[in-house]
């Protein structure tokens, strides 16, 4: 697949997430890696209301795209994301959750386990 990204971190981040995936033989990387390909209006955009909702304490989950401030999170949650508003992370941070850009979340939880993608 042809990339069509001008965005040096993001195209190296796809790289980074398929090598992983060939290596551990983790279908979630090759996974984010398809959503991050898409062209920017395609990409997901997840509000901390569907992080609430759809993620219990302590989960880890990787959203491939951008986290918006809008709602409320009431427990811890480890989540990555290719960018965060600055609304979301403080939120994220309020409930004693943990914000990682995807390469830091990759290099935790190379072999996938336990990961959820949120879209």
């Amino acid at each position: 697949m042809k990339l069509k990204t001008t965005n040096p971190d993001l195209f190296r981040t796809i790289r980074i997430l398929k090598k992983t995936a060939n290596e551990t033989g983790a279908a979630v990387w090759d996974n984010v890696a398809d959503f991050l390909s898409r062209s920017k209006h395609r990409r997901l955009s997840v509000n901390i209301s569907r992080l609430n909702r759809f993620t219990k304490s302590n989960d880890k989950v990787i959203v491939p795209g951008k986290i918006l401030a809008s709602g409320i999170l009431n427990h811890p949650v480890q989540v990555a994301a290719f960018n965060f508003s600055q609304g979301a992370k403080e939120k994220i941070l309020k409930a004693k959750g943990k914000c990682y850009s995807i390469n830091e979340f990759l290099q935790k939880n190379p072999n996938g386990r336990g990961v959820k993608i949120i879209g």
